[in-house]
């Protein structure tokens, strides 16, 4: 959602002593942003990342009590999770603590740098006629940057996370409810219900619009999460362009500057599982390569903190824009080269991997093989089964990378003719065929 925000004037409305705010949300790389505010002629409610990724709410009371306060000393920088985040108004409590409630996937939040007590039966005015209220930002400034889902306004109401969410009996996780069962009062909504509808899904028809920027819709969702860059997840603290990690962390640039620079995604792909994915190449610089590496040698590599690829790791395995293939900084003639606005695909079974141009398997592999798993005209085979790997991408000199790992997009390029897997994730969506059997590397496809 970065540069994009969504708004809806209230068109009534009085302030309160009870409401709540649920949504779920997946971060990009920015540190500050506003993820909701409330503004107008009556003051300013604000939610928000502050620097170093701190949580911070901002009430505002119609009055001269408080409306309340705070800043987390948790900060928030999982690029990969999506968060189930709770505000929870009720001033009428007779305990203080309980008046203004913050919960993170379930849990009640309290541990605060700053905490301001709401007093007893103030009110806020997040609800009056004149203000507005903004999801992604404020006004025209401040932008969250990364991903939101079923967000709810619930006034003269306080609920807690159980009635949006719960506990998973056998994995422990938290997970989403898509229907709760809640009263929203008039002036309360439910929207992005499938991460992209503004209609109001409550019983009202409080309906949002795009303000600023464009809205997409991704696969991505709290119930089932997609690869993406992982910004954390890199042999060196610097590399990324300014504004080089965009579009839900699926687009990577790299600075144009000496020194070779390695990123690796969120999810790890299993060894022993059969996994396709997707790349759109923005730009190639010298060494650029994409491909796979074993998460305990990045782990080496990250420690290291060296300027290096990641296939100059015996554990790491590259197609390079040269045509040729690396392993361990030793390469070999492979297949074509790639440029700006070629495709690349990579199939990953059980050890082997192959690697496709614009949909054409490389070294004259065959559809037919990668779906029986014949390693003749793989690049790479004997893999150990028993590790995990990320998929890696390295750049030199302004290289640029868009992801697609199944959630149908490269940046803001829908894909109009999506292929699907045959199984197991049906639902994601990719340029070329998938072959039979092999899954994206989503939650629900490391499942199948």
């Amino acid at each position: 959602m970065a540069g994009t925000n969504l708004s809806r004037a209230n068109g009534s409305g009085s302030a309160t002593t009870k409401f709540t705010l649920s949504l779920w949300l997946k971060r990009g790389i920015t540190d500050t942003g506003r993820i909701f505010s409330a503004t107008g002629g009556s003051g300013d409610v604000y939610f928000r990342f502050n620097a170093g990724g701190f949580i911070e709410w901002s009430g505002h009371a119609s009055n001269a009590s408080s409306a309340g306060y705070f800043i987390t000393n948790r900060v928030f920088r999982d690029y990969n999770a999506w968060y189930h985040f709770v505000i929870r108004f009720d001033s009428t409590q007779g305990s203080a603590t309980d008046r203004l409630r913050f919960y993170v996937n379930g849990v009640q939040e309290t541990s605060f740098s700053s905490y301001t007590n709401v007093n007893q039966n103030a009110t806020d005015n997040i609800s009056l006629s004149t203000n507005t209220h903004y999801w992604g930002g404020a006004a025209s400034s401040q932008y969250f940057d990364g991903s939101m889902s079923h967000i709810h306004y619930t006034v003269g109401y306080d609920y807690g996370p159980d009635s949006f969410g719960s506990t998973d009996a056998t994995t422990g996780e938290w997970k989403i409810n898509a229907t709760p069962s809640v009263t929203y009062g008039s002036n309360g909504y439910f929207i992005l219900k499938d991460g992209a509808t503004l209609t109001d899904s409550s019983p009202n028809s409080n309906n949002f619009a795009v303000a600023n920027g464009t809205l997409t819709s991704t696969k991505d969702c709290p119930s089932n999460v997609y690869a993406t860059w992982n910004v954390l997840n890199r042999n060196i603290s610097t590399g990324i362009q300014s504004g080089g990690v965009a579009n839900g962390n699926t687009y990577l640039a790299t600075l144009a500057s000496n020194g070779t620079y390695s990123f690796g995604s969120t999810l790890a792909l299993k060894g022993t599982g059969k996994f396709y994915m997707e790349f759109k190449v923005s730009q190639t610089g010298t060494y650029m390569g994409v491909g796979i590496a074993e998460t305990d040698a990045l782990t080496t590599m990250l420690n290291a903190g060296a300027v290096a690829k990641f296939s100059d790791n015996a554990k790491g395995w590259s197609y390079k824009h040269t045509g040729y293939k690396e392993n361990g900084g030793s390469q070999a003639t492979y297949g074509a080269t790639y440029t700006a606005n070629d495709y690349i695909g990579l199939a990953y079974n059980n050890g082997t991997i192959w690697f496709s141009k614009n949909g054409t398997w490389q070294n004259s592999a065959t559809i037919s093989e990668i779906n029986a798993g014949t390693t003749t005209n793989s690049a790479f085979t004997g893999l150990d089964t028993s590790k995990d790997y990320f998929i890696m991408f390295d750049g030199y000199n302004d290289s640029m990378i868009e992801m697609n790992a199944g959630n149908g997009w490269f940046r803001t390029t829908e894909i109009s003719s999506p292929n699907n897997p045959t199984s197991g994730d049906t639902g994601a969506k990719f340029k070329y065929t998938v072959p039979t059997g092999y899954q994206p590397l989503s939650t629900k496809g490391l499942n199948e």
